[in-house]
């Protein structure tokens, strides 16, 4: 509605398939799952349900009446308690076993564990897809030398295929991370409302085995095989502290590499993807920002930042429970995924359709190649004879009036010239041209990828299966 605040994730960020892991249809169909995960383990074990209510149940998962809850909850003012009553509506018969002997956090909970999951799934094949795309870059440009930069100052050359795989490393760190953070979620289960589980040892009439077996049907109907041990009344916060960490981490990685993609768009090495229709600037018709990298750094900070919210929370929460948890969470969880999932789109966006400008990266190496040679140039000419002492001061009075030039007067480099045309050194130009080889300088950059990329493609023969998503973006 063009009237009221619209949420930009969702309307202009996050892929359908994040929008909708976070919809309420999927939320409260997991409510509805879990309740009759539930009915039916207890009927399991011995409680007094009948199959036929177990069924009415099943029928209503889906087709939410959320007018009926809108309405229950404007009496109850609980959440919950509106969604139970709207869910006996439609199963009137099932109505006296709904819920029995849990608490909200029954439904609250565990849902957002299994929506925590399925959304840390769906970050995990972008990731890989990131890392795909990455993969391909930096093979097809491993040996291609180019000017490396520290301090984003001239440094010695690299390659550009082993400038990515310093991105890729870092996802790979993140890739890691989140497989941990997965490996780790476990269900809450069904402890009560201290998390005792004592309405349940109640329900049971004090068979510790039957509280505990039905802990274990309930997490295997809803896909996991573990539960948290221990409890409060909620599982604690700082499962969400780890889950909002991972997605900062990998926040982070596409920062970095955003940040990276912007440095060298502005020296003309590189581009990001640009529409044949894309508008640059509504002023200057002849710009071309790279604004889905300045995107993903503008949505990184916000994830980055992201994940302090259940650190607090975490350590805000009294005892077995308090309630200063709910409202924050509502926002910060689901808007972390959708943060995370918009920023790895665009990584895949742009990576998979990065334009490389070879005559560019030429043209900067060549700027400050000169001045990287000159201890070549040193060694071998005194290897044919020279005075080292001698050819060191003619080297760098040389090197001087060569950078005065560049500097104070906007010439070019004209080093090699200097050295060329200088009886002391000897040199004849096919010398000079065999010292001044771009490869001779880049070290074992195209090496280092190579092995790095076997152990990326290792990675993601194990994960094939996930790659080549469809990916869509807005711009």
């Amino acid at each position: 509605m063009s009237d009221r605040y619209e949420n930009p994730l969702c309307k202009r960020y996050a892929s359908a398939e994040m929008q909708r892991i976070f919809s309420d249809d999927n939320k409260f169909s997991a409510w509805r799952r879990l309740w009759v995960a539930l009915a039916e383990s207890q009927r399991e074990l011995g409680l007094d349900i009948s199959a036929g209510q177990i069924d009415e149940m099943k029928a209503h998962i889906s087709g939410i009446n959320y007018d009926a809850a809108a309405r229950y909850e404007a009496e109850t003012r609980h959440d919950v308690m509106a969604h139970i009553l709207a869910y006996g509506e439609q199963c009137p018969d099932a109505k006296p076993v709904i819920h029995l002997g849990a608490t909200s956090c029954y439904v609250g909970d565990n849902t957002d564990i299994i929506l925590q999951r399925a959304a840390l799934l769906r970050i995990r094949t972008l990731l890989l897809n990131a890392v795909d795309k990455l993969c391909g870059f930096a093979d097809t440009y491993k040996a291609l030398p180019c000017l490396a930069y520290t301090h984003f100052q001239p440094a010695q050359p690299t390659t550009v295929g082993k400038r990515a795989t310093l991105w890729i490393q870092d996802l790979l760190f993140d890739l890691a991370q989140l497989d941990f953070t997965l490996g780790n979620l476990r269900l809450p289960g069904c402890k009560g409302t201290t998390g005792t589980g004592a309405s349940f040892l109640s329900l049971f009439d004090g068979d510790h085995g039957k509280v505990l077996e039905l802990e274990r049907k309930i997490a295997a109907k809803m896909g996991f095989d573990k539960v948290y041990a221990v409890s409060g009344q909620t599982y604690s916060r700082k499962v969400d502290y780890y889950t909002l960490s991972a997605l900062s981490g990998i926040a982070q990685s596409a920062y970095k590499f955003s940040n990276d993609v912007r440095l060298l768009s502005h020296l003309r090495e590189v581009d990001e993807p640009f529409e044949d229709t894309q508008v640059g600037s509504s002023a200057m018709a002849y710009k071309r920002n790279p604004m889905r990298s300045e995107r993903i750094a503008s949505l990184a900070r916000y994830l980055t930042v992201s994940a302090l919210n259940p650190a607090l929370t975490a350590g805000a929460q009294w005892l077995e429970r308090t309630l200063d948890d709910s409202a924050n969470r509502r926002i910060a969880i689901p808007e972390a995924f959708l943060a995370a999932d918009a920023i790895l789109s665009l990584v895949v966006n742009v990576a998979g359709g990065m334009t490389v400008y070879p005559k560019m990266t030429e043209k900067h190496l060549n700027e400050e190649l000169p001045f990287m040679a000159t201890e070549n140039i040193l060694m071998y000419c005194v290897k044919k004879g020279g005075d080292r002492q001698l050819l060191h001061e003619r080297i760098r009075l040389h090197s001087l009036a060569a950078a005065k030039r560049v500097r104070t007067e906007g010439g070019d480099n004209d080093l090699l010239a200097r050295i060329q045309t200088d009886a002391a050194f000897g040199l004849t130009e096919g010398e000079l041209s065999g010292l001044l080889r771009a490869e001779n300088f880049t070290g074992r950059a195209k090496e280092q990828t190579e092995a790095f990329l076997e152990e990326v493609r290792v990675v993601l023969e194990a994960n094939k299966d996930l790659l080549g998503a469809d990916i869509k973006i807005t711009v």
